[in-house]
């Protein structure tokens, strides 16, 4: 059985133009149907472009996009570097505590240091010894750097003998008995320094010719040597030279501090100068002159 077709008429109106208007109005028949019933729609073809074409609206949806990300990534950067700012005060205080720790390990290692250097000076000095005096050096177990009645100088104990009596006064030889009973030798002089330190502490007494022994004498070839072998490099005798004969030399106060070397006979009955490394070895950068 053929279908029945009808035919309606719809015609739309264009700007401007009167509906029962004909010219240039184009006529087309749509088939159209609908549900079971189909229809023909007449349209005039306009001239007019659609509103919304769909490149319009790739377009604007693009835009839409690109505004999103714009914005998304505007977001990303304020976030990202306000954690910079954030990571980089962690790391300056992380930085600062680092370098504080560090400084305080290399004081302590400085303090270890320095302990294991005078621990290992004062082992020294006690090997010296064939029977170490621990309650001289150590009474009430803390221990001196010197005995008492010697003087601190540098890193050195110096015992002066002021004996008023002559016959408490000795030659040369039995002064340097005397110090190395007490584990010292005659005083070596090898500084201006410690030149000025001698002549301060000596006094004048008796006559003129009388002064402090010192561990300088001549060898058998008639050479000047220090007691502990070492060759004279310091020389502060006095200007006028007495006799090429004698052997042996002192410290006298009466003469200029650092002009004061005389060269006497060695049988000569003087004071004398003992000295002998201290038992703790005194900081470096001390230069105080320290009594016990």
């Amino acid at each position: 059985m053929e279908e029945e077709l009808n035919y309606v008429t719809v015609t739309f109106r264009s700007n401007g133009i009167s509906p029962h208007e004909k010219t240039n109005t184009e006529i087309i028949y749509d088939e159209v149907k609908t549900g079971e019933e189909a229809c023909i729609i007449i349209r005039e073809n306009q001239k007019e472009a659609p509103i919304c074409s769909p490149t319009t609206l790739v377009v604007a949806l693009l835009g839409s996009t690109c505004l999103l990300l714009v914005s998304a990534i505007v977001t990303l950067s304020f976030h990202f570097v306000d954690e910079l700012r954030r990571q980089n005060v962690t790391l300056t205080d992380q930085n600062l505590r680092l370098w504080t720790e560090k400084a305080d390990l290399k004081k302590q290692m400085e303090h270890l240091t320095r302990d294991r250097d005078r621990l290992n000076w004062t082992v020294g000095v006690i090997m010296e010894y064939d029977n170490f005096p621990v309650k001289e050096h150590c009474p009430l177990k803390e221990c001196k750097p010197c005995l008492d009645g010697w003087v601190l100088f540098q890193l050195n104990c110096y015992l002066f003998a002021h004996f008023e009596y002559y016959k408490m006064w000795k030659n040369w030889r039995g002064s340097l008995d005397h110090c190395r009973e007490n584990n010292a030798d005659l005083v070596v002089i090898g500084s201006r320094e410690e030149q000025e330190f001698i002549s301060n502490h000596t006094k004048k007494y008796d006559d003129a010719k009388h002064g402090y022994w010192i561990g300088l004498s001549k060898n058998t070839n008639d050479v000047w040597l220090w007691v502990d072998g070492s060759d004279l490099t310091e020389m502060y005798w006095v200007k006028e030279s007495y006799s090429s004969r004698l052997s042996c030399a002192i410290s006298n106060p009466h003469e200029q501090p650092l002009d004061n070397w005389n060269k006497v006979s060695c049988d000569m009955r003087n004071r004398w100068i003992c000295e002998t490394r201290a038992l703790i070895r005194p900081d470096e950068e001390s230069v105080t002159n320290y009594a016990i």
